[in-house]
């Protein structure tokens, strides 16, 4: 099984028509979006002047079969408190919402598609590396 959720600057670069992510995505089974991506999506979207058309494009995306949307649970909250407390112990505080898409990741056992380089100092977290 591969399981991938796609981290804010991931579905960014895929829209844009970046192919490395087209690939990676390409062979996964499900493509996981955070609850929390989704946010930081439509808060973007409402800074710019084509936040019909994103939204557009985000809910044809959405609609995938392969495509599932996470909610948060108490098992997410489980996760986060885990995360944020490892990264606080090692003085690698990281911003809230990306604790929340990592907790999200691990509580799928997904891989984490990202171009943020901070997520390396979550311990066990799998991220897929665009310089591979």
């Amino acid at each position: 099984m591969n399981h991938l959720l796609l981290d804010t600057n991931a579905y960014t670069n895929l829209i844009s028509g970046d192919t490395n992510v087209l690939t990676v995505l390409s062979d996964a089974d499900t493509v996981y979006m955070s609850i929390f991506v989704i946010g930081e999506l439509l808060s973007g979207f409402k800074g710019g002047n084509k936040e019909q058309q994103n939204r557009s494009v985000l809910n044809s995306f959405l609609k995938k079969q392969t495509v599932k949307i996470l909610s948060a649970t108490l098992d997410t909250a489980e996760f986060f408190s885990s995360i944020k407390k490892a990264l606080q112990n090692a003085g690698k505080p990281l911003p809230v919402n990306d604790i929340w898409i990592a907790a999200h990741c691990m509580e799928s056992g997904s891989m984490l598609i990202t171009f943020d380089k901070h997520f390396k100092y979550i311990p066990g977290l799998l991220i897929w590396n665009p310089e591979k």
